[in-house]
């Protein structure tokens, strides 16, 4: 028998107690067996998938009784000696305004004997919820943990060795060195060039859609050079790329001019499926996350580059903390099972009276079909934290709310308290764009005029959106005001506000191809896409590449 089905056999039979034991001597085999990946990687991956069948029974049990698991969570996080039970912690702490350091994320638990090992009795939110994405991946595409067959794309420039969203090194073909460039624009060519050389992919792993949708611009622009470095085995020098660091990167390519060739022809076809034709054993795509304005990104992937694949978002995360997972790869909307012990939740419906925002529901209490405001308590000391996320219920997962994301409130327009959500705006925006013969938008960001200081002029309070538009160079005046129009005539009371003088009209700016590519580089981190600008530097970078 071969020692993968060997090794499946075995864990399949074994659970309980057993379990430990065994996933502690595959761990233990691997560590003696540096120089043999391929045994390496069918070892480690057979534990990581027995640990992880364990970690869905788990949480099928945990979804059959929602309110004692979120008691226990919530005993978790109280310090010792506090009288524990909801009702008295809602009564004891007052809701907070907002969460603090909304991007900062929890990262992934090295693979180790002993986080394994721990995970066979009590895992926390974030080995559990690897677990859970891997039995997912598994189950959908039983061939998506192949050795060398996924490919990384992301920019973690702070954390040179952190793993993508399976903590298996081995499944991946990028180096993990690639990630950790200066510029943003460098890593991600890099990575893009490692991927390429590897024509067997069968997952496409992007921390974030908008990443992916870079990297794929990258790839239109610049596929020739691309190709010339596949054929040679060579990486071109480039900013952001050190020369010591180029050299170690180039020792890992072999000259491949088959795959060169293949490169140049299916680029020259054209871009519409250019992911699936690229690499024609890709199963799937794995994004980190379509909350708010990466859903943008998310919808235009699907429609155009990666037509015919499914992009899968594996987890919900709100202000750093892990709070669901996607168990259906294949769904193309994504919708996250919130599991009742990765964070005490509380809620208040959308819209609510007045009388009632303050009394908030809980897990168990939640209705199919409504809205709501999330209060999150997710660690210790930081206490019913206002999230500033409005997700909507879609169903139920036994007694587990199945919901998606809606919008997030920092990410709302107002000048005058008239609070333009942003899903809302982008929908008003899309009609507008619509209106324009032969253009497509591919990106946009609003900014309040408050944010231009002196140079907002002596106008009345105004929006101020650039966009990066295909298929038109420039903007007349009448389509300029369709925009507003277009606001007036989905917003009353923005439209009441216009009509009185007390909001000026919207000015749009029309940016160059690549402009909102450099605006992230100059973010210095990977995060979300923001769609409301509130940073006087960020602003400077998008006002320097106004076109029309």
């Amino acid at each position: 028998m071969a020692p993968a089905a060997l090794s499946g056999a075995l864990l399949s039979a074994i659970s309980g107690p057993m379990l430990a034991a065994v996933v502690a001597l595959l761990v233990a085999v691997c560590v003696v067996l540096p120089s043999a990946p391929p045994l390496r990687h069918r070892l480690l991956r057979a534990a990581l998938l027995r640990a992880s069948g364990w970690q869905r029974r788990r949480l099928e049990l945990q979804s059959t009784d929602v309110r004692h698991g979120q008691e226990r969570r919530l005993r978790r996080l109280l310090p010792p000696g506090e009288a524990p039970g909801s009702e008295a912690f809602r009564e004891r702490h007052p809701p907070s305004t907002s969460c603090n350091d909304g991007e900062r994320a929890e990262p992934l638990p090295p693979l180790s004997l002993w986080a394994v090992l721990r995970s066979c009795w009590r895992a926390e939110p974030a080995l559990q919820g690897v677990l859970l994405y891997l039995h997912a991946l598994h189950r959908t595409f039983p061939q998506a943990l192949t050795l060398r067959g996924t490919a990384l794309l992301g920019w973690a420039p702070t954390a040179p060795r952190t793993p993508g969203f399976c903590p298996l090194p081995t499944l991946y073909c990028t180096p993990p060195e690639a990630a950790a460039l200066p510029l943003r624009s460098a890593a991600l060519r890099v990575q893009l060039l490692f991927a390429l050389q590897t024509r067997a992919l069968r997952v496409l792993e992007a921390r974030l859609p908008n990443e992916l949708h870079d990297v794929l611009a990258a790839l239109r622009d610049g596929w020739a050079e691309l190709a010339h470095d596949l054929a040679l085995g060579t990486l071109s020098p480039q900013p952001g790329l050190p020369e010591e660091v180029r050299g170690r990167l180039q020792a890992l390519l072999v000259p491949d001019g088959t795959r060169a060739a293949e490169l140049r022809a299916e680029c020259e076809r054209g871009f519409e499926g250019i992911v699936r034709r690229l690499w024609p054993q890709l199963q799937v795509v794995v994004v980190g996350t379509v909350r708010g304005g990466e859903r943008l990104y998310y919808d235009a992937l699907s429609r155009a580059a990666c037509e015919g694949l499914p992009l899968y978002c594996p987890w919900y995360r709100v202000a750093g903390a892990l709070l669901g997972v996607n168990l259906w790869p294949k769904e193309p909307t994504p919708r996250f099972v919130l599991c009742p012990e990765w964070a005490f939740c509380e809620f208040l419906p959308c819209p609510a009276e007045e009388e009632e925002k303050q009394h908030t529901v809980l897990l168990g209490e939640l209705w199919e079909g409504r809205e709501y405001t999330l209060i999150l308590t997710a660690r210790p000391r930081e206490y019913r934290c206002r999230a500033g996320e409005v997700l909507q219920v879609a169903g139920f997962h036994k007694q587990c709310p199945v919901v998606e994301p809606v919008r997030r409130e920092s990410q709302a327009l107002s000048v005058r308290g008239e609070s333009i959500p942003e899903e809302q705006f982008c929908r008003s925006l899309c009609r507008a764009v619509g209106m324009w013969p032969g253009a497509r938008l591919m990106d946009y960001i609003c900014v309040e005029s408050t944010l231009l200081g002196a140079f907002s002029g002596a106008s009345a309070p105004h929006y101020e959106v650039f966009v990066e538009l295909r298929g038109l160079r420039d903007l007349s005046e009448g389509q300029r005001h369709k925009l507003d129009h277009c606001l007036q005539e989905d917003f009353p009371i923005y439209k009441s506000f216009r009509f009185k003088g007390s909001i000026g009209p919207l000015r749009l700016h029309l940016v160059g191809a690549g402009a909102f590519a450099r605006l992230r580089e100059a973010m210095g981190r990977p995060v979300p896409m923001p769609r409301v600008l509130r940073e006087e530097r960020l602003l400077a970078v998008i006002q320097g590449t106004v076109i029309s």
